[in-house]
């Protein structure tokens, strides 16, 4: 009981100083993580399309490459449990293991399909147990481009906030991807600071790479418990201290930490926004989720995993704690909690 007590107390703390800091700082940016993911099979036309229409300033589509070297938007390269390859007989004998940093994956991957061939599947809910209502549109979606998301993203006036998946692997198989992905921005206009583009990784050496080929903003992922899979740093740890902040300001805009590493739910936060802001770089935290199964244990409602919690507390929490943006599967609630579309 004492934890909630508290963890209510930071919370009503932090959504006096959002509201205070909104009408003294720029906008806190909602980013729609993989569109509307909460409520449609991510990484679809669909999902973005109703983020746009929820109120969110960037869509956020993961890159992958095609045989064909088609930039296409999926969460791994990976596509055995975000489309029904496995119910297409024609690609049984495509099923593979392959080690991607480190790990050994079984399934079916895009770099052994062309974009043609890739157009033939339809997306699925990946999280289905948890989200029903968005697993309900299996197999209406097909896997967009980049280049759709980007016709999409102009069409509606937002911008788009692409991550690089597994550029190391990529490289590593003859398909590096930073070349083309500057590419396709350029091609949309989009080769400057002020372009309504953020690109972001995991990886270190890619941001560095991509830093000497455009002037878009780059932002460097972060997870408190693991390493950068390219190996360009002992850990994450250490790159969020003052002088790792410092070093990640020379090649990049901005940081998006996992949630985590700002604040567990109760308590203060930790000093990682303060230490990022005085290194000069912006926050953007990842990833505002609102069932159970996501959230803190003190803001969960009830033991159903499903259920939705007290995830708008939690992001008016960061907002008051001072991040610059955020990533949320929930559009809506994301510009609810910031406190309204215009702020």
């Amino acid at each position: 009981m004492r934890a909630i007590i508290a963890a209510l107390a930071v919370l009503a703390c932090g959504v006096a100083e959002a509201k205070e800091r909104v009408t003294v700082k720029e906008k806190v940016l909602v980013i729609a993580h993989r569109g509307a993911s909460g409520l449609r099979p991510e990484h679809t036309l669909a999902a973005y399309t109703l983020a746009i229409e929820q109120g969110a300033d960037f869509i956020e589509p993961d890159l992958v490459l095609t045989k064909d070297n088609v930039l296409v938007a999926r969460h791994e390269n990976d596509i055995t449990g975000t489309t029904d390859v496995a119910a297409h007989p024609e690609f049984a004998a495509r099923k593979a293991t392959k080690t991607i940093d480190g790990q050994a994956h079984t399934g079916w991957f895009t770099e052994d399909f062309t974009l043609a061939e890739l157009k033939t599947l339809r997306a699925r809910e990946r999280l289905a147990q948890l989200r029903p209502t968005s697993a309900a549109f299996d197999g209406q979606f097909q896997v967009p481009t980049l280049d759709e998301i980007i016709a999409l993203a102009k069409k509606h006036g937002v911008g788009i906030y692409p991550e690089t998946k597994h550029p190391s692997y990529f490289r590593s198989i003859g398909q590096p991807m930073e070349a083309k992905l500057v590419a396709a921005l350029k091609a949309a206009g989009w080769n400057s600071a002020s372009a309504p583009v953020f690109i972001q990784s995991f990886e270190v050496n890619n941001l560095k790479a991509l830093h000497a080929m455009t002037k878009v903003r780059l932002i460097q992922l972060m997870e408190g418990s693991s390493a950068p899979p390219d190996g360009a740093a002992p850990s994450y740890a250490t790159m969020a201290t003052p002088a790792g902040l410092k070093a990640v300001a020379g090649y990049a805009y901005g940081i998006g930490p996992n949630k985590g590493m700002i604040w567990g739910g109760e308590g203060p936060p930790t000093a990682l926004i303060a230490n990022a802001h005085a290194a000069g770089l912006k926050v953007h935290p990842w990833t505002f989720r609102a069932e159970n199964a996501f959230l803190p244990p003190a803001l969960r409602r009830g033991t159903d995993p499903a259920a939705h919690g007290a995830v708008v507390a939690e992001m008016r929490a960061h907002i008051g704690f001072g991040v610059d943006g955020f990533f949320t599967d929930f559009p809506a609630l994301g510009v609810e909690a910031r406190g309204g579309a215009g702020n």
